[in-house]
């Protein structure tokens, strides 16, 4: 890590692994994690991929936020759902896909679809996953 950090997020693991427990180092984000009902596990509790899901959609839509902002448009009422799953990796692990749905109101389609194609190029999530995992936007 370089010293040039703008901010630094730190959180902590233990337990089970994803039937364990999760919390940032101020303690703002405390929360137990559960293997989904859908992969044989308990459930009720969030899991990793929610999380990262939740992360995402956030800073995608704050890049969005940034990107009208410096046209002076409007992304008013606009939202991102991000959905991350888990699949299958030939290497018999794992790895993960995302699609991110964006909808904005207040804009033409043409220009949505063009701030979100900018705001993928500045968001640190896309910055991080690129040509890692496939990510998908679609405008709503």
């Amino acid at each position: 890590m370089t010293n040039s950090a703008l901010y630094t997020a730190t959180a902590a693991a233990y337990g089970d692994g994803r039937n364990g427990q999760v919390q940032s180092s101020d303690g703002v984000l405390d929360v137990p994690v559960r293997m989904p009902k859908e992969l044989g596990g308990p459930g009720g509790a969030t899991n990793p991929e929610q999380l990262f899901a939740a992360g995402y959609a956030a800073c995608f839509h704050s890049a969005l936020k940034l990107v009208a902002g410096q046209e002076k448009l409007d992304a008013g009422d606009s939202e991102v759902v991000a959905d991350v799953s888990l699949l299958s990796a030939p290497d018999g692990g794992y790895r993960l896909a995302v699609g991110l749905e964006i909808t904005a109101p207040a804009l033409s389609r043409d220009v949505a679809e063009r701030l979100v194609a900018k705001a993928h190029q500045v968001c640190p999530y896309s910055h991080a996953t690129r040509g890692n995992i496939e990510v998908a936007l679609t405008v709503a």
